[in-house]
């Protein structure tokens, strides 16, 4: 029996996890769950669930939340970043699940990291930001970090189980990422200037949040997805090479040096790697329907165009560049897509925002989570000041 928080209840990961987990009432107990506002979404899940604790973003829904509650439900209501922190480090607690959207989600996964947890890592965020800090606690703590976005849980499946972050130790030439492309991937740069947010939302394979759905668009997940890669495997962006694979099925390869290409492949369904950290290493049903490779036919991959869609150029030379420019290139996004999600910037102006607001910010060395943090704020005044000066 695993005793899990939920950081992020209420996301599109948090309820897959909640339905893996409700498949298995023998395998898991919910400890604690957390949402940032939506008291009546998070009520439901508590009456369902019976968590010892639920944590809200703030006292205004923490408060909704206990009235929601009330006499029908004994889980302690708490509110704000320091309650997250104390739901990830619960003694009782031994999996949590980061799943928290953005730079927001950093603190409570890294408490969890702290105090030595199978962190089950759907937050990329976490390690674009902080990467070597926060390896280095994993290291320091004894914590278990299994990777939950598609990507990396692909390729964690099709390494040797007993690797040791060294790729060349385990004879692989190159890391093999596949991105979706996104709704956009056959859009001209005239026509990208004209989507809408609702278009961008609607991602051709994937049920995602806003946020992702958006990067995803962008390419600057994949980006993202390239960094977090780089701290996860030990290695760097020339060993990893982006297949854009409109299926969505293969979800990525690893090749070895004798010329061996080991793919995991799936529905796209996040309960695959969710299911698969939860009870690693175990295998668990998630709800997932088999693969009909029949129906599919044939499998597509295509190069990314680095001029139709700048950010994965950019979060590599972020990550060359290292130092804080990393957290300052998410900073950005988030700023960025935030805006154009308000209808306040047009969508290919997002990486333009990135870029600028990158070489408007000296990168210094992370060498603490508060140097992080201030670049990070830093960077969230220069984007919106960028973001001001624009014609949408």
């Amino acid at each position: 029996m695993r005793h899990i928080t939920l950081l992020g209840a209420t996301g599109s990961i948090g309820l897959s996890t909640l339905d893996v987990i409700r498949r298995h009432p023998d395998r898991f107990v919910l400890h604690a769950l957390t949402a940032n506002s939506q008291a009546d979404a998070m009520a439901s899940l508590c009456l369902e669930f019976q968590p010892r604790v639920a944590v809200m973003a703030n006292a205004a829904a923490a408060e909704r939340l206990q009235g929601l509650l009330v006499g029908q439900c004994d889980t302690e209501v708490l509110a704000g970043p320091a309650a997250l922190c104390l739901a990830a480090e619960a003694p009782e607690v031994d999996t949590v699940m980061a799943a928290i959207v953005g730079a927001a989600g950093l603190p409570a996964t890294l408490a969890a990291v702290r105090a030595g947890k199978r962190v089950l890592l759907a937050n990329k965020e976490a390690l674009v930001m902080s990467g070597q800090l926060f390896m280095d606690a994993v290291a320091a703590s004894g914590a278990e970090l299994l990777p939950i976005d598609s990507e990396h849980n692909a390729i964690f499946q099709c390494l040797p189980p007993s690797r040791a972050r060294n790729l060349d130790n385990d004879g692989v030439r190159r890391i093999l990422l596949t991105a979706s492309g996104g709704p956009f991937r056959t859009h001209s740069a005239a026509a990208l200037r004209q989507v809408s947010p609702a278009q961008a939302c609607a991602h051709p394979n994937w049920s995602m949040g806003r946020k992702i759905s958006v990067d995803s668009a962008t390419l600057m997940n994949k980006g993202l997805e390239l960094i977090e890669a780089c701290w996860l495997f030990n290695t760097n962006p020339d060993r990893i090479e982006v297949h854009v694979h409109p299926e969505s099925i293969i979800h990525s390869m690893v090749e070895y040096v004798d010329g061996s290409v080991l793919a995991q492949l799936g529905s796209p369904d996040m309960r695959t790697p969710i299911a698969n950290g939860l009870a690693w290493p175990d295998r668990i049903d998630a709800g997932v329907e088999s693969l009909d490779l029949f129906a599919l036919g044939r499998f597509n991959f295509e190069r990314p165009d680095p001029e139709r869609f700048p950010c994965l150029r950019l979060a590599a030379e972020a990550f060359k560049a290292g130092g804080t420019a990393p957290a300052v290139l998410n900073a950005a996004n988030e700023v960025a897509v935030a805006a154009f999600l308000d209808t306040t910037l047009c969508f290919a102006d997002i990486p333009v925002i990135i870029e600028r607001t990158l070489t408007a910010i000296t990168t210094v060395a992370a060498d603490s989570f508060d140097t992080i943090f201030s670049q990070d704020q830093a960077a969230r005044l220069v984007a919106s000041e960028q973001i001001a000066r624009m014609d949408v």
